[in-house]
């Protein structure tokens, strides 16, 4: 399973973020992960899904930085 895990590293506002992302086991139609556990500086950021064409998260987390991670994810699923 931790083949799947794979490491992030990005610029927010002027912060240095870094991380991993956990990808789901559960796929949809395309083969893709339906969603993603990230991490960011030793913190969970919360479980990120991408539906209906938009990106959410089941945390309170400020939008640019949510988008920051999924630009990141995109990045490795081209999304």
């Amino acid at each position: 399973m931790q083949e799947k895990i794979f490491d992030i590293s990005f610029e927010n506002e002027g912060r240095k973020y870094t991380g991993w992302v956990n990808p789901s086991d559960k796929t949809d139609e395309g083969g893709k992960p339906v969603s993603f556990h990230v991490v960011l500086n030793g913190v969970s950021f919360g479980y990120l899904s991408f539906k209906d064409c938009k990106w959410t998260i089941n945390e309170d987390r400020p939008s640019t930085l949510v988008q920051s991670v999924a630009r990141e994810i995109e990045k490795k699923y081209a999304l």
